[in-house]
């Protein structure tokens, strides 16, 4: 199986990036998203950046991947790696919502 993981960019030099994520340092190819500056967050795949994140959106995926991994050591309650979705209807994309 294969994921998206969030890292963080450390430097710059050319088309790739070090970047920093929860398995430590990786070089990181930008050719997808052009110019980032140190601090800025991806959506990483395959040694390559898919698209700049926030730090919120990278928190969030950070802990949909902990969930994984509690799932993977035999929790079987993930509710707390997904507080934003606790407590709230789920809401549909504007591209799937009926036109008034």
């Amino acid at each position: 199986m294969c994921l998206g993981v969030p890292m963080q960019v450390l430097a710059v030099e050319g088309r790739w990036a070090r970047c920093r994520g929860r398995d430590g340092d990786q070089q990181i190819d930008l050719c997808l998203v052009g110019d980032v500056q140190p601090g800025t967050w991806l959506m990483t795949f395959l040694d390559a950046a898919r698209s700049v994140m926030t730090a919120e959106e990278a928190a969030q995926s950070s802990a949909a991947l902990d969930a994984l991994a509690a799932v993977l050591a035999g929790t079987d309650d993930v509710s707390t790696y997904f507080a934003d979705l606790i407590d709230r209807e789920p809401q549909l994309p504007d591209f799937l919502k009926v036109a008034p």
